[in-house]
């Protein structure tokens, strides 16, 4: 067994997959080392074709993220549906199956998620048997894991996922062999047999014939690497959708210099066996493979129907990156295995020096040593910026020629340094690394600097959003209190947490203010919307607040929305504010369309306050605000949230409230600062947040 211990996965995955009928089975679990799910075992699919979702950050739109996240059974019941929930998916796999994703949990822990996949057959929806079915292969496959990690081994995934065997219908004796391949070679026309990895495991002599080669050259090889004029997106597109369907696809291709063949693809769990016929002419099927001009390929080399296909999951992954790092994961995660490459490096300028942002396979104390080289240097990757010349060097004797310092510090054997330019301006620079020589063809050569292109876009991007999304923070952050005033009696703690998507800035705030050595007032909101507008107005409040702050709390909310409607800001905000008497041992409390405030006792036991609801801030002139007088023992605690803390899509806000009391009630933080922040994990866990948050905590002592 393995050290990540996968192999104990094997039974469980194995039976579920039997069980489901699914044609793919795969299995992610969270990486050790950084915040993304990791494709841990897989079967019913070739590796190379899986590679692009071999890691899965859990903030993206994907099935298994989206199950995970949520704790929940995704479903997907066709292209269509896969294109109107996960449109980027479905750009890149336009394949006719249905896919369910399941998260892995036992009781409060997660410990991954699994994706099964059905061929087009498969009625658009999953039957009660089938979830049942999918439910429990989850609970199994979870006892497995929560047990592996109470034992001190947790299963980790691997660099590559364990990969399960084919099923086969039956297996066959040497006579029974030879009688199949004998019934092979009378098939007219001839044919072949890919096993699950897409090589060629048969042919048959007329087969070869037909293909122009030997049988020995074809065996072991996948078909598009044997032969030079199968090179092309359509044949291995055509295999893709066969592989993933589990349905027989077809086209057609030129055989240099004048022969034109018909391919027909029937797949199943072990593989795909090809029926190849002389065909007249291009139009007697479709779709066609147009030769490329001959050339020599070699499996060492990629060719354009291998780098297409990871190219235009890039593209596409792409298009949905936000920031600088989304972009540095992208590339790492997809160009390093659709070029082969061993490291990866991506620098941009800034301040007259060539700066690393992301990298992986390098170690970072060899990325100190090139960090900030001056844009005047002669190295490789500032003269790819500043010429904007890509480099490709197949040995170290190639990049000691045309940079006589170079020196070999990485132990790496090849380079490829690509300039990152949109719009004509350079943006930074693209290091890819080989451990092995590495020729780069004339055609590899143009898909490189293509890809290059298309990250230079994404990066422009990215970096203008970091820069727009820690402005408006920095602004917010400056709107909000820095710490809290020291009020004796009292223990609080705070926090703020920025919504997680999104360059918006907020209108949550929160206050403390000490008005004298035995009162205090407390105060939170939430102004409308996410712009610039909603921040101001939202000190606008918090200073109306203020000025206010001392006067009963009915009163402090009808002059702040006397104010509020008289500027007119077209927002309209919700308020609690809360009086505290430290010497009464009471808190009056008002609120302005606020969600309640909770209350703990001494004794543990926790209540939502029923605060008479008023008007939102902004509406009416004339609104009136009721307060509530409670008491507040040596002991008790309250706490004020935003709606951030207990709202999510399809959730009902009520029964977020009660379960955020009894995550409250049970609690037993030994600090408010960890009281805190077990209140936020909580929030976290139970759905996804995409509002800010604003939370304050306040203890009697």
């Amino acid at each position: 067994m393995g050290e990540s211990g996968l192999e104990l996965l094997r039974p469980a995955v194995l039976e579920l997959s039997r069980q489901t009928g699914a044609s793919v089975t795969a299995v992610y679990l969270p990486s050790a080392d950084e915040p993304v799910l990791k494709l841990a075992v897989l079967g019913g699919v070739p590796w190379d074709i899986a590679r692009p979702w071999a890691r899965v950050a859990p903030e993206t739109a994907s099935p298994v993220s989206d199950a995970v996240r949520e704790k929940r059974l995704v479903w997907v019941g066709g292209p269509e549906e896969l294109a109107r929930r996960y449109p980027r998916l479905a750009l890149v796999v336009p394949y006719r199956f249905t896919l369910a994703a399941a998260s892995l949990t036992s009781g409060p822990d997660t410990w991954g998620g699994v994706v099964l996949q059905w061929p087009a057959s498969h009625p658009a929806r999953l039957s009660p048997r089938e979830r049942d079915t999918v439910i429990g292969g989850c609970h199994r496959l979870s006892r497995v894991l929560r047990q592996a990690a109470l034992d001190g081994r947790p299963i980790r995934p691997g660099s590559q996922p364990l990969m399960l065997p084919p099923v086969r219908a039956r297996t066959a004796g040497a006579a029974e062999a030879h009688a199949a391949v004998d019934f092979a070679e009378r098939i007219p026309g001839g044919c072949c047999s890919l096993d699950v990895d897409g090589r060629i495991a048969f042919v048959s002599t007329r087969g070869a014939e037909l293909l122009g080669a030997g049988i020995p050259d074809l065996l072991g090889a996948k078909p598009w690497e044997a032969l030079p004029w199968l090179d092309d997106p359509v044949a291995e597109d055509t295999y893709r959708a066969a592989v993933l369907s589990r349905e027989p696809a077809s086209f057609t291709a030129l055989r240099p210099p004048d022969r034109w063949l018909s391919f027909r693809l029937d797949p199943d769990a072990s593989g795909v066996s090809v029926h190849i016929t002389p065909t007249p002419s291009a139009h007697t099927h479709a779709p066609v493979v147009n030769p490329p001009p001959p050339h020599s390929a070699s499996p060492a080399t990629t060719g354009r129907a291998v780098a297409l296909y990871p190219l235009m999951h890039l593209a596409a992954t792409l298009t949905e990156a936000v920031g600088v790092r989304d972009v540095v994961d992208q590339v790492a995660d997809q160009v390093l295995p659709a070029f082969g490459a061993r490291a990866v490096v991506l620098m941009t300028a800034q301040e007259g020096r060539l700066r690393i942002i992301g990298y992986r396979g390098y170690t970072a104390d060899l990325m100190k040593r090139f960090d900030g080289a001056p844009l005047t240097s002669g190295t490789p990757a500032v003269r790819a910026l500043t010429t904007g010349v890509p480099g490709f060097f197949a040995t170290f004797a190639e990049l000691k020629r045309a940079y006589p310092p170079a020196e070999l510090q990485d132990g790496m054997a090849s380079w490829a340094f690509l300039p990152l330019i949109t719009s004509g301006r350079p943006v930074g620079s693209l290091v890819l690394a080989y451990d092995e020589t590495h020729p780069f063809t004339p055609e590899e050569r143009a898909v490189l600097t293509s890809t290059a292109g298309l990250i230079a876009q994404a990066l422009d991007r990215a970096l203008l959003y970091d820069t727009k999304h820690q402005l408006v923070h920095n602004l917010q952050a400056g709107l909000l209190p820095h710490t809290l005033p020291d009020v004796p009696g009292l223990d609080v703690a705070a926090r703020y947490l920025p919504a997680t998507r999104g360059m918006d800035i907020g209108g949550d705030f929160y206050d403390l203010i000490r008005l004298d050595p035995t009162t205090a007032a407390a105060a939170i909101g939430d102004v409308q919307g996410h712009n610039v507008n909603a921040a101001a107005l939202m000190g606008q409040v918090r200073t109306a607040v203020h000025a206010t702050a001392g006067a009963p709390p009915g009163e402090v909310l009808t002059r702040t929305n006397r104010l509020l409607t008289d500027l007119d800001p077209g927002l309209f905000t919700s308020c609690l504010y809360a009086h505290l008497d430290l010497a009464a041992h009471r808190v009056l409390l008002a609120s302005a369309g606020h969600p309640p405030p909770l209350l703990r006792h001494p004794d543990g036991r926790t209540e939502i306050l029923a605060v008479p609801p008023g008007l939102l801030l902004g509406i009416d002139p004339g609104a009136h605000y009721p307060s509530l007088r409670i008491p507040l023992p040596s002991g008790s605690m309250l706490v004020l949230y935003t709606d951030g803390l207990v709202e999510a899509p399809g959730s009902d806000i009520g029964d977020a409230i009660d379960r955020l009391a009894g995550a409250l009630a049970r609690s037993d933080a030994p600090t408010m600062n960890a009281l805190a922040d077990t209140l936020v994990r909580h929030a976290r866990r139970t759905a996804p947040r995409s509002d800010d948050i604003a939370l304050l905590l306040i203890r009697r002592e």
